[in-house]
C-alpha cells in the first residue's frame, strides 16, 4: 500500500491546528470568566498534557501497527475510537472540573472551533485518486465538509441570538455526531476484516495506518467530544433559564 507523500503534512498539520485551537479558545475562555491565575494554570496544563498525551499515545500505537486491518484478524481500533468518548462523556456528566470548564468556555467558540472538520476534504482527494472507496468517501467527506463550514456561521448565529438558534446549535451537533457515526460505520464495511464478509476495491485499509489513522483514533472521538459537550452546555442553559423563568413567575 503506497501512502501519497502529502497526506503526512495534511493530517498532522491539521492535527496540530485543531489541538491548538483548543487550547487558544480554552485559556482565553478561562481569562474573559476570570479564573484565578493558579485555577486557570492547572486546567489549562492539564488539558494540555490530555490532548497532547493521548496524541502522543495515538502516534505511537499507530506506528507500531495495533490498527492495521488485515482480512484474517478482528480489528482493534473501535476500542480507540470508543474509550475515550465514554471517558469524555462520563467527565462531561459527572466531573464538577468538566462541568466548570464548559460553563466557561462560550458556546459559539465550542461549535466554531469545528471549522477543522472541514478538513475531510481529504477523503474526496483520496477517493479520487482511487486509495479510498466511494462508499466510505463521499458521506465521510461530503458530511465532515459541510459540518466543518457551517461551524462557524452556526456559532455566528447563537452569538448573535442564543435562545433563537439553541435548536439550530443541537441539530448541527446530532448531525456532526451522525456524520461520524456513518464515517466509522462504513470505514469497518469498507476495511479488510475477519468480521466483514466480502471485501471492496479500493478498501479504507489507509485509514488504519499512519497518517490517516489519526482521524478515527484521535479526531473523531475528539470532535464526538465537543459535540458532547455543547449539547451538554446548550442544556444546562435551557435548565438555568427555565429556573429563572418559573422564579420570575413566582
Amino acid at each position: 500500500m503506497t501512502i501519497p507523500a502529502y497526506l503526512p503534512y495534511f493530517v498532522f498539520a491539521g492535527t496540530a491546528a485543531a489541538i491548538v485551537a483548543i487550547l487558544y479558545g480554552l485559556h482565553r475562555s478561562l481569562v474573559q470568566a476570570k479564573w484565578p491565575p493558579s485555577d486557570r494554570a492547572r486546567t489549562f496544563r492539564t488539558s494540555a498534557v490530555i490532548l497532547l498525551g493521548w496524541l502522543a499515545v495515538s502516534v505511537a500505537l499507530g506506528a507500531l501497527g495495533v490498527y492495521h486491518a488485515e482480512s484474517t484478524e478482528i480489528p482493534t481500533i473501535q476500542y480507540s475510537i470508543l474509550l475515550p468518548i465514554v471517558i469524555g462523556a462520563l467527565l462531561i456528566w459527572r466531573s464538577e472540573t468538566a462541568k466548570s470548564v464548559i460553563a466557561a468556555v462560550p458556546q459559539p467558540w465550542l461549535v466554531g472551533v469545528q471549522l477543522y472538520r472541514a478538513l475531510g476534504v481529504i477523503f474526496l482527494i483520496l477517493y479520487a485518486t482511487g486509495k479510498l472507496p466511494s462508499l466510505f468517501a463521499w458521506p465521510a467527506g461530503i458530511g465532515d465538509i459541510a459540518i466543518g463550514l457551517l461551524a462557524p456561521i452556526v456559532g455566528l448565529a447563537y452569538a448573535r441570538a442564543p435562545r433563537n438558534t439553541a435548536g439550530l446549535v443541537a441539530a448541527w451537533n446530532v448531525f456532526g455526531i451522525l456524520d461520524l457515526m456513518i464515517a466509522v460505520g462504513t470505514g469497518f464495511l469498507t476495511a479488510p476484516s475477519l468480521l466483514v464478509p466480502f471485501e471492496t476495491q479500493p478498501t479504507s485499509e489507509l485509514m488504519t495506518v499512519l497518517p490517516m489513522v489519526m482521524i478515527p483514533v484521535y479526531l473523531v472521538p475528539l470532535s464526538i467530544v465537543l459535540h458532547l459537550a455543547s449539547l451538554a452546555k446548550l442544556r444546562r442553559a435551557a435548565v438555568a433559564g427555565n429556573g429563572f423563568g418559573r422564579a420570575v413567575a413566582a
